[in-house]
């Protein structure tokens, strides 16, 4: 595997290639970041994985300082699932001016769920993979439906602007308790682990109840925050949408359930399809 920092390198070692497919992520990777690896190899003609802690999508108050830096593990892993080309570029590296030009995603997609509690976070995200699909020239691009909102802005941006690029989700990794695989859950204490996979079997009661029959749907929803608040969660939201655009719930058209909550300091987000 080859480890690029700069965009002119990355550019010269992807010169030989048409169909790059390419994993963006923020490093400290598990098993869910080398499962998109292993999921792009046979896309395209080189596989290549992106490593760069943006700072642009984080809040003021959130944990872009302390965020899990582990390249040199990182590099390890992502050699042993076949990735061919690792870009790992500083901050002056991507952003050598201040960044004025930014990507303003739909407030109608973005300013809800996530967006409502993590203002800025979307415009920040459509920005650096703007830029990253376009260091790379991807013509795959991969991300994990755990953050299924962030998939769907992509997917429209992309859609949007004409990229040539096609956007693949893949199902979300999970431990044996459910817990969605998440750079974060390193964050969590180990009492807060064993507690955890309540995000996970909460959202999957009232994905069951909706299954059944269910079209009480903001009662459902009201049940799922007060099961998180009774065990010491602090929830954000919990939210049956359509999958299409994550607009209110319509009977008959394919639905997701999505949380967010803090257990203690960590902020778990999850989702699941109906």
């Amino acid at each position: 595997m080859r480890i690029v920092h700069t965009v002119a390198d990355l550019r010269q070692h992807l010169r030989p290639f048409r169909h790059p497919a390419v994993v963006p992520t923020m490093g400290n990777l598990h098993a869910g970041h080398l499962a998109l690896v292993q999921a792009a190899k046979p896309l395209g003609d080189v596989t290549v994985a992106t490593i760069f802690v943006n700072r642009l999508q984080f809040g003021p108050n959130e944990d872009f300082d302390t965020y899990p830096r582990t390249l040199q593990a990182d590099c390890a892993q992502l050699e042993a699932a076949g990735c061919d080309l690792l870009f790992a570029p500083s901050e002056a590296e991507l952003y050598p001016q201040p960044q004025a030009f930014t990507v303003q995603p739909d407030p109608v997609l973005a300013g809800m769920l996530e967006g409502q509690h993590r203002p800025g976070f979307f415009q920040g995200v459509c920005t650096v993979v703007l830029k990253l699909l376009a260091c790379t020239q991807a013509r795959y691009a991969l991300f994990g439906k755990k953050d299924y909102q962030q998939l769907l802005i992509i997917r429209h941006m992309v859609r949007q602007f004409a990229l040539p690029v096609d956007i693949i989700g893949q199902n979300t990794c999970r431990d044996a308790d459910g817990l969605a695989m998440s750079s974060r859950n390193g964050y969590l204490s180990p009492q807060q682990r064993k507690q955890a996979a309540l995000l996970w079997h909460t959202l999957n009661t009232c994905a069951q109840a909706v299954r059944a029959g269910g079209t009480h749907f903001a009662e459902l929803e009201n049940q799922a925050l007060q099961t998180l608040r009774d065990a010491g969660w602090m929830p954000d939201y919990v939210a049956i949408r359509r999958q299409s655009d994550l607009q209110a719930p319509q009977i008959g058209v394919p639905l997701v359930v999505l949380g967010a909550a803090r257990l203690g300091s960590t902020r778990l987000i999850d989702n699941l399809e109906i």
